[in-house]
């Protein structure tokens, strides 16, 4: 596993854990950053968890309108937060390909979730990638 598909996976489990905790993720990862108790946390599981926790009214918006069928509540936790991660670094980072993003996020949900949930994942993120040009556009 690359050291940025370690970083996602971390900063997926920092979305989760703060979820299930209804902590804010910046704050709980703070408490990691430099902790003899943790493995190290990568600059760019960082940059990751600050910019979905910037970002999370627009990405919940486009979520919410992409994901047919499905609330954000309705959603596992878990794969919300993969979601949540695949769709920031989609529509923000721009040094990451859509379609990497994509396959990040879908091998995160392959080995984090449910047999449905890579399916799931793929689908919205797909449906939402088809039209990142745009949204980039209106940032």
């Amino acid at each position: 596993m690359g050291a940025r598909s370690k970083a996602r996976k971390r900063a997926v489990d920092l979305l989760f854990e703060a979820a299930l905790r209804g902590d804010d993720p910046v704050t709980l990862m703070a408490t990691r950053v430099g902790s003899p108790d943790v493995a190290p946390v990568n600059d760019y599981t960082i940059t990751l968890v600050e910019g979905v926790c910037a970002n999370q009214a627009r990405i919940d918006e486009l979520l919410t309108e992409h994901a047919e069928g499905w609330t954000l509540d309705r959603m596992p936790a878990v794969d919300l937060a993969v979601l949540r991660l695949g769709l920031y670094e989609i529509l923000w980072a721009d040094d990451v390909p859509d379609a990497v993003a994509i396959d990040e996020a879908v091998q995160l949900a392959k080995t984090l979730s449910t047999d449905d949930s890579p399916r799931f994942v793929n689908g919205v993120l797909g449906r939402i990638g088809g039209i990142a040009d745009r949204l980039r556009a209106s940032r």
